[in-house]
């Protein structure tokens, strides 16, 4: 349970994420603010969190994906919306199998440990195991002890991320539910003939087991030897053809001249389809060479590669090699170079599916975002090949088809188990031993989660649901997919819209690999910089399908951004708790003579920046609108309004100091309920603050139906979750207050950069001078403001309509309309800038000169590296620029 905080001294001065974290999670997950609130009245919200690998740890992708759906989640969530987020995790087959023999095989601790707890008997030393020494039945309970133990991390991770999900709900593509369904969707595509049986070429993963679909091969550029064979033609003779492959060991499949091999190429499996050639497959499903090698039979292909081509050399009918690059196909999980090989497989026939999942896009009834990636599913889906479905593997769903010894028939069927031959009745039925590829049960996500094929009150009021996010790299893996079985089976889109994200990239734009070294993990992140802050910079730095760069610079800036806003708020409530004469008033209660310019324009700005963020979230645009909360929050707010507010808070009006109280409370609130969805922590945490503050607690909103927010109650106390979103009132939009503070704002910038240049210090104040015109009244009236926030003195700014005479040693600035002279000899020392102008003009001049006389050297210029004259040119424009700002300033000084 939190503290209950009673007073602003009990805000710390700095903010320290590791100790508000895990307390707000806890806080949020025990007050049921995950769960959503059913109103049969209201559409609901609803993503399906894709499902992540029970292997997985938290990484990168995991952090975008959080981010960019809590985001979405957190606003409907605020706005009203019935807003379920449905959580859970991926079977993922291939990747446990892949984990588990790596352990098996280096006998790791970890592994030997589970094995033992389940009573497997482990055999004596450390000798190498693989999962044919446990059999299926113990790699299937060593699969399900994995799970148990390492399933929950993933839920762990989540909540550093801070994702509101509602945990009750929480699924696995394993559990009972789930499964029935990946059943009953098998069943109904066969009964309906779009599931069939057939021999077929596909690339098979050596280190795997199993076949794996062609998106899940990753092609990459390596280095190989393309060797020339010679291939005698019959009849005797010198004749002969010469062939060149980079695989010699498929010539031993080898069922046409020119080395046409159908049983292990795909250009050549469709040639030996044409002219119905025989398909010779010479190798194992493990990558060892089979039966039909002949003597090299047994070998691993690549030992058989060499053996063949010594034999061919010996034999003189290798003819040369040559060195060659060229695009392997490798598995996506394990990296093993994959071989394409003809066997019999499972398949989904996918053209009948494909069609109305593209009517669903061209018609509107999904949308795609970013746009551009429709017409690379329109593509895809139009020049679709059917799905092989079946995987040599024993981790996931089994194929529910049996077969009967007694009839040679098989059965299909929707129940976990066949006691029984469905054709003739006889007992000897035996079920097909590979499993599901994991994207089959994947593809039912969005309605499987809730139920389907039930017709549960879930599924009911909760599908279709509102938005797939994921990546782009998964749209045909996935999305299409689930497109396809959401229309054939409950018979509904599964979703409305498809929000793509790109991947993350370093500060340098190169793929985040092991390979390369720059791997991010996201919990160090979060543990040097804060949960918020990666979030932030996630957020902001990303847009609809494009990669983004993520550097320490953007980390810092973004926990930057954090403290600022919290030194803001414990400004704000320290100027209210030590009030003593008056306290804040809900703004309509403030009478319209209370507010000045200052305030007109923050409440303007803030109201028009509530209609842009809202706009701009219901578009999609998250990194566009936050960025615009932060330019609100940072400058406007903390830089410009907080500090004109010190004028009248530390005055001796009291209904002034409480009408500069009410609107810093009013603007701070509402934009931290802006900026809730980025940064879910440090706002909850200062609006908790404000909650049990009694001064501040009078401008929170109350919840419809419920009592005031602040009851001392901690049981009762609300949460910003679940506050309303802010929305723009048009009331308060006020272009004049916008155009005339915006003049000041001008004007206070140009003699900030004037003192910048200048280096003048920090403390001094200085005298102004200015002709503002018609401008001269409503300046005048901001003359405080403008002295505040310039660090002018007061007794010595002038402002004026005109003058007759501009003043000497003076540095002039022009604001529009508007004249500002600074005179000079009270900002620096005359002579000693004369001195310091002197010097560094002789300094320019004479790195002018050397870098004019280098350039005008054309042997330099033919023999540098290449890009090295373009950054002396650069150098050059550089310096020549400096000498003429310091032309000017001494200049200036003349006057």
């Amino acid at each position: 349970m939190m503290e209950t905080l009673t007073k602003a001294e009990e805000m710390p001065k700095a903010y320290d994420p590791k100790k508000v974290e895990s307390r707000l999670y806890e806080f949020w997950e025990k007050g049921g603010f995950f769960k959503p609130r059913i109103d049969p009245n209201k559409r609901p919200f609803v993503i399906s969190m894709p499902p992540p690998n029970v292997t997985g740890e938290l990484h990168l992708g995991h952090a975008i994906v959080d981010t960019i759906e809590d985001i979405m989640i957190r606003w409907h969530r605020m706005k009203g919306d019935p807003t379920l987020w449905l959580p859970g995790s991926d079977h993922a087959s291939i990747a446990v199998h892949y984990v588990i023999d790596k352990g098996l095989t280096s006998r790791s601790t970890e592994m030997d440990g589970l094995l033992k707890d389940m009573g497997f008997p482990l055999p004596a030393g450390r000798k190498p195991l693989t999962r044919q020494d446990l059999g299926r039945e113990w790699f299937l309970k060593l699969g399900w002890a994995w799970r148990e133990r390492y399933g929950g991390i993933i839920k762990k991770q989540h909540e550093r991320l801070g994702a509101s999900c509602d945990w009750s709900r929480e699924r696995f593509t394993m559990d009972p539910g789930l499964s029935r369904a990946v059943r009953e969707s098998f069943v109904r595509l066969y009964n309906k003939g779009l599931i069939y049986r057939g021999q077929y070429l596909a690339n098979r993963c050596p280190r795997c087991g199993t076949v794996v679909s062609d998106l899940e091969v990753v092609h990459e550029e390596e280095r190989g030897k393309l060797y020339y064979v010679r291939y005698p033609l019959t009849g005797g003779g010198d004749e002969y053809v010469t062939v060149a492959t980079t695989r010699p060991e498929t010539i031993l499949g080898d069922t046409a001249v020119a080395k046409v091999t159908p049983a292990h190429d795909p250009t050549d499996y469709e040639i030996g389809q044409r002219h119905k050639l025989q398909f010779i497959n010479v190798m194992n499903l493990d990558g060892t060479m089979n039966q039909y090698a002949g003597i090299y039979a047994g070998m691993d292909r690549f030992a058989c590669r060499k053996a063949l081509v010594a034999h061919l050399e010996g034999q003189g009918l290798l003819t040369r090699v040559e060195d060659y690059i060229h695009a392997i196909g490798h598995c996506q999980r394990c990296g093993t170079i994959l071989e394409p090989s003809v066997s019999e497989q499972w398949f989904v026939k996918t053209k009948p599916l494909a069609l109305p999942a593209i009517a669903a896009v061209r018609d509107g009834r999904i949308r795609i975002i970013p746009e551009r990636a429709t017409k690379i599913y329109y593509n895809w889906m139009e020049n679709i090949r059917d799905w092989c479905i079946s995987r040599q593997l024993w981790w996931g769903h089994r194929i529910p088809v049996w077969y009967c010894d007694a009839c040679g028939k098989e059965s299909v069927t929707v129940e976990e188990t066949l006691p029984a031959c469905l054709q003739c009745g006889s007992e000897r039925v035996r079920q097909d031993p590979d499993i599901l590829d994991t994207w089959f049960s994947s593809a039912l996500w969005p309605f499987s989660t809730l139920g389907w094929p039930e017709e549960t009150d879930d599924l009911k009021y909760f599908y279709p649901t509102s938005v797939l996010e994921t990546g782009y790299d998964i749209l045909f893996f996935w999305v299409a997919r689930m497109i396809m079985m959401g229309l054939e089976c409950p018979g509904d889109i599964p979703f409305d819209t498809v929000y793509l994200h790109g991947m993350i990239r370093d500060e340098r734009g190169d793929k985040i690999s092991k390979t390369k070294g720059n791997v991010v993990n996201p919990l160090d992140v979060m543990d040097e910089f804060g949960t918020d802050a990666l979030r932030f910079t996630l957020a902001t730095g990303s847009t609809p399908g494009n990669d983004m760069k993520l550097s320490r610079q953007k980390l810092e800036n973004s926990r930057n951004f954090a403290n600022k806003l919290w030194n803001a708020a414990r400004f704000v409530l320290q100027a209210v708790e030590n009030e003593e004469e008056v306290k804040p008033l809900p703004l309509q209660e403030i009478p319209d003579e209370r507010l000045l310019l200052p305030d007109r324009w923050i409440l303007s700005r803030h109201h028009r920046l509530c209609a842009e963020v809202d706009r701009l979230m219901a578009d999609y645009q998250f990194g566009e609108a936050g960025r615009q909360i932060y330019e609100f929050l940072w400058g406007e707010f903390c830089d410009w309004y907080i500090e004109a507010s010190k004028i009248r808070l530390y005055g001796h009006d009291p209904e002034a100091r409480a009408a500069t109280m009410s609107i810093l409370l009013y603007v701070l609130e509402r934009t931290l309920r802006l900026l809730h969805p980025f940064m879910p922590f440090v706002t909850e945490e200062i609006w908790q603050h404000l909650l049990f503050s009694k001064g501040a607690a009078m401008v929170l909103p109350n919840p419809p139906g419920k009592p005031a927010l602040f009851t001392g109650k901690e049981e009762e106390r609300g949460s910003i979750m679940v506050a309303p979103y802010p929305q723009a009132e048009g009331r308060y939009y006020n272009d004049a207050a916008e155009r005339e503070m915006g003049l000041v704002l001008e004007i206070v910038r140009a003699i900030r950069n004037a003192r910048a240049e200048f280096e003048v210090e920090p403390n001094r104040r200085i005298a102004a001078l200015i002709a503002a015109g018609s401008n001269a009244g409503h300046l005048g009236d901001q003359a405080a403001v403008i002295a505040a926030l310039a660090r002018v003195d007061p007794e010595r700014l002038t402002i004026v309509p005109h003058l007759v005479e501009k003043p000497s040693q003076a540095l002039g600035l022009v604001v529009g309309t508007v004249e500002v002279f600074l005179p000079l000899p009270g900002m620096i020392d005359l002579a000693v800038e004369q001195d310091r102008l002197d010097r560094e003009m002789a300094t320019a001049e004479s790195e002018i000169a050397r870098a004019v006389a280098l350039l005008g050297n054309a042997s330099f210029v033919s023999r540098a590296l290449e890009g090295v004259v373009e950054k002396e040119k650069e150098k050059l424009a550089t310096l020549q620029e400096r000498l003429d700002k310091l032309v000017r300033r001494k200049e200036a000084l003349r006057a």
